[in-house]
């Protein structure tokens, strides 16, 4: 099917049927466009500001996302689409043409750290990566009311599978988005801390939507269960949020029951290289720990005598990521341990 390209203005989310578009943002350096896939399924039955969205590629190098979202332009059938379905595989173009977290060819910013005050309003802020925040918040946001960010490890951390969000002041609204995250089917269910500015899923929840983010696999590979449950979150926050019509039914952890909530809010969840080093696992992520307990080593080779820094749980709980990479930076954390609450 041919992809229209088209300028942000002339994306059309209203009308019914299926649109495939090349979305052209203007290239910094190149004479030329960034082109961002994006398509689009209107049924008859649409709402204003009610539909489904799912990004993949927020940052360049986490393929789970992008994966499952290409798969599944080949497996919505528009017949089935009664609301709003809007995906895009690789938001971050040019971060996922180098294979990088940012943008480091172009203006080297995080496009999750990029949903600022004046991103891609204002000269300072003018790089291709604040104008793709101003992108989704001028052409996105306001039709739809449920957002998925689809997330992996990347080169940083190895992360114990799970689906995530932010702690709510509103209990409803924290219950409705809990229960997006456990259809994905992941072994956890993560709420991690909010303070970080400019991030895509805490503007989504600002906003209202229905919000989840996901750590699906690591390393720069394709982790074949992430995949399966990116397809499976996808399709199930289209039918069970009245986009699609269908029947799903649970899968893995969540079928089972075995899914683990756990918090990583608090800063001692959190332990970063105290020097740079090489980092060794030593109890796998996905294992529950006690605080105290070394997790890991910290190896300094040009203290090649010294015995190894024992990088310990700063509370008891489940390992939920550690350092991917042996090569670690001073001050990069290489270990989070969620405290369980359910």
């Amino acid at each position: 099917m041919a992809r229209e390209m088209v300028m942000p203005y002339q994306v059309d989310v209203e009308t019914p049927g299926r649109r495939d578009y090349w979305v052209m943002l203007e290239h910094d350096s190149l004479w030329g466009m960034h082109l961002i896939p994006m398509t689009v399924w209107v049924g008859q039955d649409a709402k204003p500001g009610q539909g489904v969205v799912a990004f993949g590629s927020t940052h360049g190098n986490e393929y789970e996302g992008p994966v499952a979202l290409k798969h599944l332009l080949g497996m919505i059938d528009l017949a089935d689409v009664t609301g709003r379905v809007i995906l895009v595989p690789t938001l971050n173009v040019e971060a996922f043409r180098t294979g990088t977290r940012d943008s480091i060819e172009a203006d080297r910013v995080n496009l999750n750290r990029a949903f600022i005050d004046g991103a891609g309003k204002t000269p300072a802020l003018a790089g291709i990566t604040h104008r793709i925040a101003a992108f989704v918040r001028d052409f996105i946001w306001a039709h739809v009311h449920v957002v998925l960010d689809l997330h992996s490890g990347g080169d940083v951390m190895r992360f114990h599978l799970c689906a995530s969000f932010h702690p709510l002041d509103d209990p409803e609204e924290t219950q409705i988005i809990e229960e997006a995250a456990r259809w994905f089917g992941v072994p956890l269910v993560m709420i991690y801390q909010n303070r970080t500015p400019g991030l895509l899923p805490s503007e989504a929840e600002r906003l209202g939507k229905i919000t989840v983010g996901t750590e699906l696999g690591w390393g720069r590979a394709v982790n074949r269960e992430g995949v399966r449950y990116a397809l499976q979150g996808v399709k199930a926050a289209c039918i069970r949020h009245g986009q699609m019509r269908g029947q799903i039914a649970p899968i893995a952890h969540h079928a089972d029951g075995s899914q683990v909530k756990a918090t990583i809010v608090d800063a001692e969840c959190y332990t970063p290289a105290p020097f740079p080093g090489h980092y060794e696992e030593v109890i796998p992520c996905g294992t529950r720990v006690e605080k105290g307990l070394t997790v890991g080593w910290l190896h300094d080779f040009h203290r090649i005598d010294d015995a190894p820094y024992p990088v310990r749980a700063g509370v008891s709980g489940i390992v939920v990521a550690q350092a991917w990479g042996a090569v670690v930076q001073r001050g990069q954390h290489i270990l989070a341990v969620g405290q369980i609450i359910g």
